[in-house]
């Protein structure tokens, strides 16, 4: 995606944290730094569980993201959660993208391109950030690291997401949802830390709406312009 810089409604100071925060974050996702205590998934613990359902459990959240792409790109907006299924990020300007996913799928909107590519929400490891509930008993739980600062649950499917995978960060005191991380096919990582969030919101409907009209006129016309 493209480049872009830190949300403009953040301070200086509020920058400076969070960078200092993404290596915190990385550091705990096990790049650098001491390891914390990892389990496998059958041995998940108990305040592990208790973390994952406390986030199951926010029916619907808002706030602004910050997200580190893989060669190093910023970008930053807003985001909505709706459970089950339901996200809308909103990218400040200069970038052109819009994400949404209604429940069923996925449309990924760039409005400088003029492009809108959709895809089956089962298919991609945000079903796994969106269900219901996030069992920890699963064979969808590849690892769980838990540490004074951070408990860290990695999730994937190989016969439903192929290699990708997706690694959520929660604070062991408060529960809360710090940020997450898609690693793809090529193993190539995307970050979204998020912050100001509102939690049990009431959010438009219709911000979770996707245009498939428009996905197919836009489409439609790429094609007959190759």
């Amino acid at each position: 995606m493209t480049d872009s810089p830190l949300p403009r409604s953040a301070s200086t100071a509020t920058r400076r944290r969070f960078l200092a925060f993404a290596a915190a974050g990385i550091g705990a996702l096990g790049l650098s730094g001491a390891p914390g205590l990892v389990r496998p998934a059958h041995a998940a613990s108990e305040a592990a569980q208790k973390i994952a359902d406390h986030f199951s459990a926010v029916r619907t959240m808002s706030g602004e993201f910050v997200q580190f792409g893989p060669r190093g790109e910023q970008t930053g907006g807003k985001f909505y959660i709706a459970r089950p299924g339901k996200i809308r990020f909103n990218y400040d300007p200069p970038s052109g993208y819009k994400v949404i996913s209604d429940g069923k799928s996925v449309v990924i909107d760039n409005q400088k391109l003029k492009t809108s590519d959709l895809y089956p929400l089962s298919k991609t490891p945000l079903k796994l950030l969106l269900d219901d509930r996030i069992d920890l008993t699963g064979s969808r739980v590849k690892s769980v690291e838990e540490s004074d600062d951070a408990t860290i649950i990695q999730l994937a499917d190989k016969s439903v997401f192929g290699n990708s995978r997706i690694t959520m960060m929660f604070d062991p005191k408060s529960y809360d949802l710090r940020q997450w991380t898609i690693t793809d096919a090529q193993g190539k990582d995307t970050t979204v830390m998020i912050f100001n969030v509102k939690r049990d919101v009431k959010l438009d409907p219709d911000l979770f709406t996707i245009d498939y009209q428009y996905n197919r006129d836009i489409n439609q016309k790429n094609v007959r312009n190759r």
